[in-house]
């Protein structure tokens, strides 16, 4: 795709019609759009996925009273402001394929506010009564629970600043909290709060985290929070990379836009949600949008296939010194791994209406494989400590019970622990970007690593280490990783 025959033009409502006709561009009035929705967390992700959603929404609905407001937290979050803000909170969408691009320009995020700018503010948003929704992609660490025992992070700096300057939040708890006490004492309803994180169960790990949170806030409106809040499961999926400069030139000389923050992702896309919801919702099951009772059947399927691989390709494409996850799919020796990866975790899952398991697996290798799309390999590594539960773990554990064996989940460990040490296969500083990475990087250095890390029951629980079969196994490879290298172990399995 070149579109461009003149000098790029500064994304805002005002240039729209100077586009290219080629480039969608919102064909509803954004100007009567209510905000009915609060996001926290505008990065890319949301931007390609439920923002997308509501743009193909309004473009087909009269109903238009479930305006995006977003909310950025933190620090990093001032360069999304400012593209944003200046840009009328429109951005440009790139769907990248072997096929070809195509883009299109998404209206459906009406403001964007900056907490840190104005803290009542955003109070505010989620208090007014046409808030109907609130939803999070804050990442797993954005919830402040402790791995293993799965309770509420009391010590944490973030929730411990809130309860004591309740006025003056700056954690999305405290700022749920505080709209959510406004409402009860205005004698309005509560809102829905949607997680659209990567978490099984994003729906019951928000409400005991959110429930734990009031309860040391204030108890009573816990109670309320407890019978009125929804906090529906949903599984979300849509591989989109972190927006890069070369993406921001592609935007500007191939389709002649200039654009602060543009997104590039994949065709593909996928939310599943439980249809639960105290405030009302969209329509969104009219513009792909599959509601279920069962959304942890769905969720388990691409959380054990999908992030599971992305770890292995993460772990190991790092320790070989490739960048891209798509480099690391072009070697026949990591693709075996990953499908072997995947036939492994097979026989924990169960078949789900609409997602034909050997399809389902085929279409990851052919979106991890996609070399129209530059995913980073660091994107994937960060946050192990964390991932690894989720993500691989529960699997080792039904793989265990049914005495079937994990070695390629044992690899996607050790892996993991091999990458702790810091350094790449050809001695080259891997920066380890982890809340834990103090405690996990002195362990992988230790003489009894991986046990070493193992041993870390916030991470393992009790039993994991004591699991002779998964504990050899990742000690196995961990050494074979260590000694000989990323290659050198896959082609002895291969």
């Amino acid at each position: 795709m070149n579109l461009q025959t003149h000098a790029p033009v500064q994304l805002t409502e005002a240039t729209l019609f100077h586009l290219s006709p080629e480039i969608r561009i919102p064909q509803y009035d954004r100007h009567t759009i209510t905000p009915g929705i609060v996001h926290i967390g505008v990065g890319g992700f949301h931007r390609a996925h439920q923002a997308v959603y509501l743009d193909d929404y309004f473009h087909q609905s009269d109903d238009k009273q479930w305006g995006i407001v977003g909310v950025g937290l933190l620090e990093w979050d001032k360069r999304m402001r400012d593209a944003l803000q200046s840009q009328d909170c429109l951005y440009t969408l790139v769907e990248r394929s072997a096929a070809g691009d195509r883009a299109r320009i998404i209206g459906s995020i009406g403001k964007y506010l900056y907490a840190p700018d104005n803290r009542q503010a955003v109070v505010d948003a989620m208090a007014a009564p046409e808030c109907k929704i609130v939803t999070l992609t804050v990442t797993e660490a954005g919830y402040y629970y402790i791995e293993g025992s799965g309770e509420l992070d009391v010590n944490h700096p973030t929730i411990q600043y809130d309860l004591q300057h309740p006025e003056q939040p700056i954690g999305a708890f405290g700022f749920l909290i505080a709209a959510l006490d406004r409402r009860r004492q205005a004698g309005l309803p509560p809102f829905t709060i949607l997680s659209c994180d990567n978490i099984q169960g994003n729906g019951n790990v928000t409400r005991k985290m959110v429930t734990a949170y009031a309860e040391l806030a204030n108890p009573s409106l816990a109670a309320w929070i407890q019978e009125n809040v929804s906090f529906p499961n949903s599984m979300v999926d849509r591989i989109t990379p972190a927006t890069t400069d070369a993406d921001r030139a592609m935007v500007a000389e191939q389709l002649g836009i200039q654009d602060g923050f543009p997104v590039v992702t994949e065709p593909f896309i996928q939310w599943v949600i439980e249809d639960n919801f105290c405030a009302g919702r969209p329509a969104w099951e009219t513009v792909g949008v599959q509601f279920t009772n069962d959304v942890h059947s769905y969720e388990k399927i691409k959380i054990r296939l999908l992030n599971a691989s992305h770890l292995l390709i993460g772990y190991l494409g790092e320790l070989a010194s490739y960048r891209y996850v798509h480099e690391v799919m072009a070697d026949p020796l990591f693709r075996r791994a990953v499908e072997q990866l995947m036939e492994e975790t097979t026989s924990t899952l169960k078949p789900v209406p609409g997602m034909e398991l050997t399809a389902y697996k085929q279409t990851l290798i052919e979106r991890f494989s996609n070399p129209r799309m530059p995913d980073q390999l660091p994107r994937l590594c960060l946050n192990g400590a964390a991932k690894m539960p989720k993500f691989v773990l529960g699997t080792v554990r039904d793989r265990l019970q049914q005495s079937a064996s994990v070695n390629y989940l044992g690899l996607v460990v050790a892996a993991w622990c091999r990458y702790l040490q810091g350094t790449d296969d050809q001695g080259r500083k891997i920066v380890i970007d982890d809340p834990m990475a103090e405690i996990l990087t002195d362990r992988a250095q230790s003489s009894d690593a991986p046990r070493s890390i193992l041993r870390l029951t916030e991470i393992f629980g009790e039993d994991l280490s004591q699991a002779q079969e998964f504990v050899e196994v990742v000690t196995a490879h961990f050494h074979s990783l260590r000694d000989r290298g990323a290659k050198a172990t896959l082609a002895d399995l291969a």
